[in-house]
Parts: structure tokens; C-alpha cells; sequence
């Protein structure tokens, strides 16, 4: 028993696992393998993590090396008081975000995000977008969803103009300013901002405003539907739900 082993032939699977890991890890080049297992349960598999992290270290993969991390600003109590979410439709928040199409130009965006569920409700993408851009934006939400019961922005220019204050207060919702210089406190806009940034502008080049409006709108339905969410347990935000042919009413 001491000098005899038995060689390791591995599971019937294993080279089918490794070929989509690697089809996942070089389409979506900024996940590791925690976010990689999140996919492939979604798509059908049943691994764990650490099966998962094996072959991904195995194959030699890893996520590229981020940017140096840039250091926050801190009030003297270290205090942060937040309104926390409870529930879908209780607490959106929306920021703004820059970039630049290929000509130098710069184009803005507004992301709109439901805190509880993690989803994208809207990204607005054009050169200028100023506060009858953010009421526009939210009516037609507003239509489609109802009003939420607050409203988490930051305190710049655009969402503390008077207009954006009374038709939101108006519509039976009520806004929630954070505190100036405390990006922490509107954390859920900030993270999705960052994976924004991270996973498509960082990584494309826009030769249009259509083209950029296109590709993130593209990116949006993405994240919402398929991109794994960590605190979900990896699961996307708002799955697309598929009826099989033979469950789908008929028409009489």
C-alpha cells in the first residue's frame, strides 16, 4: 500500500469544464474564477469554487493587475449613517459618469440602479445631460415601475437643482443627498460605476456617440440578465425567464 498508487485519471468532464472556463475567461477578461463558477452554474454546471480554481490556476489564468488604488477622504469620526435598502423599488440612486468617443470628444452618462435587486434600470448616454435629462430619465422609469420610496444621488450641481428636488417630491418619492465628500455613503451607484468603468469603457473604444449608446446598452442588458453578482450568490439580477413552448398558452 505504500508504493503502490493509483494514477489520477481526473473526472469524464474535466476537459469539457476547462474548454468553457477558458471560452468564459478570455469573453469576459476582467472575472476571476469565483465570478467564472457563477457563469457556468448558470449555464447549466454544477461546480464549486474550488474545482473551479483548480484548473483556473492549473491553465495559468488570472485577471490582469488593476490600476493602483487611490486613497478616500474620511470624516474626523470615522461616522457614516446610510439608508439601507429593504425591499425592490425602495431605494434607486444615480450618478453620473465621463468618457470620451475616439475623436477626444467627451459624452456623459446616467446610471440609474435599484439598490436592493443590484439592477441597471436605465443607462442615458449623450454629450450633455444636465437636470431635465435626470426628471426625463426617471419619468419614464416612474411609467414603467412606479415611484420609489427614495431617491440617493450625489450633491453636485445637476441633482440638487430645485426643479429635480420638487418634481421628485412631487411624484410621492423623497431624495436622499450624501454627505459632501463621502463617496461611501452612495456605495451601491459608486461599486456599479466602478464595474462600469472596469468591464467595458476601460476596455472599448467608441468611434460614435451611437456606437458608445449601442455597446453600453448592450453591456446593460448584460449585466442585468447574465453577469453574475457576488452578493446575490452569483446570480444576475434580473434573469431573463424562458417558457417552454409546450407551457405557452394557446389563442382560441
Amino acid at each position: 500500500r505504500s508504493t503502490q498508487r493509483k494514477v489520477p485519471c481526473g473526472a469524464p468532464d474535466e476537459e469539457r469544464l476547462t474548454e468553457d472556463i477558458i471560452t468564459l475567461a478570455r469573453t469576459y477578461g476582467r472575472y476571476g474564477y469565483r465570478m467564472i463558477t457563477g457563469l457556468l452554474n448558470n449555464a447549466g454546471w454544477h461546480v464549486n469554487h474550488k474545482r473551479v480554481e483548480r484548473i483556473w490556476r492549473r491553465e495559468g489564468l488570472k485577471v490582469p493587475q488593476k490600476q493602483a488604488k487611490k486613497g478616500r477622504l474620511w470624516l474626523n469620526d470615522g461616522s457614516c449613517v446610510r439608508l439601507r435598502p429593504e425591499h425592490p423599488n425602495h431605494v434607486w440612486s444615480y450618478d453620473f459618469v465621463q468618457d470620451r468617443t475616439h475623436d477626444g470628444r467627451l459624452f456623459r452618462t446616467l446610471n440609474i440602479i435599484d439598490e436592493f435587486t443590484k439592477e441597471a434600470l436605465v443607462i442615458r448616454v449623450n454629450r450633455r445631460l444636465n437636470s431635465t435629462d435626470v426628471i426625463d430619465a426617471l419619468t419614464d422609469l416612474f411609467i414603467l415601475r412606479g415611484p420609489p420610496a427614495f431617491i440617493r444621488s450625489d450633491n453636485g450641481a445637476e441633482f440638487i437643482a430645485k426643479k429635480v428636488q420638487g418634481w421628485i417630491g412631487a411624484v410621492g418619492a423623497k431624495t436622499a443627498f450624501i454627505e459632501p465628500g463621502s463617496p461611501w455613503e452612495n456605495g451601491y451607484c459608486e461599486s456599479f460605476n466602478a464595474r462600469f468603468r472596469d468591464e467595458l469603457l476601460d476596455a472599448e473604444v467608441f468611434y460614435s456617440l451611437r456606437e458608445a449608446q449601442i455597446l453600453i446598452e448592450r453591456w446593460r442588458r448584460h449585466y442585468n440578465t447574465v453577469r453574475p453578482h457576488s452578493s446575490l450568490g452569483y446570480r444576475p439580477p434580473a434573469p431573463e425567464a424562458v417558457i417552454p413552448i409546450d407551457q405557452r398558452p394557446t389563442m382560441h
